[in-house]
């Protein structure tokens, strides 16, 4: 079983426009609601897939029918944490003229230390059985920055493996716990080492920086250019082919769905990088935490070029 823990879930507002326009009446062509957060997207992703999966983490019990829903539909455990309050909404403005997607996020909601605790211990319990726990999101208020770096590191104990998908102090405290993968993205990587990281080999040499705290994969998602993959052997880049893009919302959560269940239907490297790239191209050519069927999926892996990186 994989479990994905998501303390900041939300419920997604996309709202398609043609020609955003700041300070002005935008009239929206369409809108869609999906109950979503990073590890809730990694968790259907998976679902999808046809891996069995757990999903836990904070959920407000003023508005949980959406989350619950989906959790039903696609056969996902429901071990999530009830607290009080309304989990918080993430508006999505898809300029489809422009072809730029603005986000606006809301704070969740702060848990009290009962629930945190609860968390834990559901946590405990759910590593006996599981292969993988994917740890994906920002904290939500109240929860301290090192919250990740414990839990990677009793998980760890357990002999579970561990992913970690966040951003700022919290993936800089993480880091140092060894989770199995980490998955920043260019502007997290940079953040985290404090440097420009403007040419490829620079990006190489600070996600190899990264193994040093004993991960094992490091990948770097870099957009529309793909992804970078390195762990102690090698270095890969997988390169997309261009698509039409719908909505770029869960492209990382979907590779990193994709690393994930190359993992443990025993692919080799390059061969998860080919899924993981074919699982991101699938969700962004529409909307929501979705794969398409196999045979496009199969298509778009066929499509991927994967190319080591030699002087990495």
């Amino acid at each position: 079983m994989i479990v994905t823990v998501t303390l900041n879930p939300a419920i997604d507002q996309t709202i398609f426009v043609e020609g955003l326009q700041l300070g002005a009446v935008n009239r929206g062509t369409a809108q869609l609601l999906n109950a979503g957060g990073k590890g809730v997207n990694v968790a259907a992703v998976l679902a999808d897939y046809g891996l069995p999966v757990a999903v836990t983490g904070l959920l407000g019990s003023d508005n949980p029918a959406p989350f619950e829903q989906l959790f039903a539909r696609n056969g996902m455990r429901d071990h999530f944490v009830r607290i009080p309050g309304a989990t918080r909404s993430a508006i999505k403005l898809i300029d489809r003229h422009a072809g730029l997607t603005t986000e606006i996020n809301l704070p969740g909601l702060a848990p009290s230390p009962a629930a945190l605790e609860e968390l834990e211990q559901r946590l405990e319990t759910l590593s006996v059985a599981s292969h993988w726990c994917v740890l994906s999101g920002n904290l939500p208020p109240g929860v301290p920055d090192d919250w990740y770096a414990r839990i990677i590191a009793r998980l760890r104990a357990r002999g579970c493996r561990v992913a970690l998908d966040t951003s700022q102090a919290a993936l800089a405290a993480g880091v140092r716990a060894a989770p199995t993968l980490v998955k920043p993205n260019l502007d997290e990587l940079r953040h985290l080492t404090g440097a420009a990281l403007s040419e490829l080999p620079e990006i190489v040499a600070a996600g190899r920086a990264l193994l040093r705290h004993g991960i094992e994969l490091v990948a770097i998602s870099l957009g529309a250019d793909g992804a970078l993959l390195i762990d102690r052997q090698q270095c890969l880049i997988a390169r997309p082919p261009r698509v039409e893009v719908v909505s770029p919302v869960g492209a990382g959560d979907a590779l990193l769905a994709g690393l994930i269940a190359g993992q443990v239907t025993g692919l080799d490297l390059a061969a998860r990088a080919r899924l993981a790239t074919a699982f991101a191209l699938g969700v962004i050519t529409r909307v929501g935490a979705q794969l398409p069927d196999r045979a496009t999926l199969h298509a778009y892996q066929c499509q991927v070029s994967v190319a080591a990186l030699e002087d990495c």
